[in-house]
């Protein structure tokens, strides 16, 4: 029974919310509904995210050696793999602020105290499966073009991948290896925390929602996609201390995605009209 409700959630039967159709106008206000929420408060919110960029900077560093150089860039991509998984204390205090509740930042842990967090729990495994499949592929895709050997320096890994037949053909089929990772993780993951946060549907209703809301809407979730790697390359280009900015805008700005696409049940329209009428 415990597992069933891992997968199914907490009804006898798998409950897949309706799902929207929206457009590139929703997307932008998105964004700017995520930015507000971090402007709300934003001396927290960089403290809440410091491990980012400090986890960044730890990588950069593990990675300068001569073994592990050739994944710094995999593993820097990577963020976005498993970029829904870590803001989803995030979508918690985006939730808490529609709701027009306390928005201090130590409510970002409260998610470890919802009934959904087993589901949670089993979408970030899948997530981190495909992290490391993403690693194991791009480690493949090196030693295939390159070999055994590895470069002893960064600037010397720099000159092999841009001066040689064989660098540039690891940056195309890099990058379009990475795409199509990063194409099914937008697939499975979009509104798959947020949902489940939000209403506790389980792991297999919430990934099925995210999927159908990138096949209703390919426009708007691919400009998605788009945006969250361009701020995401803001953010490693800024030696990244612009991910403490970064990774709440967008975490935040998910969370007013997921309300714009998935249609809210009657309970939490009943709650959300209570709050508003109780704010006016």
């Amino acid at each position: 029974m415990a597992q069933f409700h891992v997968i199914a959630g907490a009804s006898e039967a798998p409950v897949y919310p309706e799902v929207r159709r929206i457009g590139v106008s929703d997307v932008a206000a998105a964004l700017r509904q995520g930015f507000d929420d971090f402007w709300d408060k934003p001396s927290h919110y960089v403290f809440l995210c410091l491990i980012y960029p400090i986890a960044g900077l730890v990588i950069a560093r593990w990675t300068s050696g001569a073994n592990t150089l050739p994944l710094l860039y995999p593993l820097m991509s990577g963020f976005a793999l498993l970029g829904p998984l870590a803001a989803i204390g995030l979508y918690e205090i985006s939730r808490r602020r529609e709701l027009g509740l306390d928005t201090s930042w130590r409510h970002a842990f409260d998610v470890v105290r919802s009934p959904a967090i087993p589901s949670v729990m089993a979408v970030g495994i899948l997530l981190f499966a495909i992290f490391i499949a993403w690693l194991l592929t791009a480690q493949a895709l090196y030693q295939n073009l390159f070999g055994a050997a590895v470069s002893r320096t960064i600037g010397e890994f720099i000159s092999q991948v841009f001066t040689t037949q064989e660098g540039l053909r690891l940056i195309l089929w890099g990058n379009l290896i990475g795409f199509g990772f990063a194409l099914v993780v937008l697939c499975t993951s979009v509104v798959t925390f947020p949902l489940l946060l939000d209403r506790d549907v389980g792991a297999f209703p919430a990934i099925v929602t995210s999927i159908r809301s990138v096949l209703v809407n390919p426009v708007a979730m691919l400009l998605w996609g788009l945006i969250v790697a361009g701020l995401l390359v803001v953010g490693f280009v800024t030696l990244f201390a612009g991910l403490a900015i970064v990774i709440p805008v967008l975490g935040h700005g998910t969370w007013h995605l997921y309300r714009r696409v998935v249609e809210p049940d009657a309970s939490m329209q009943a709650m959300r009209a209570e709050r508003s009428v109780a704010r006016s």
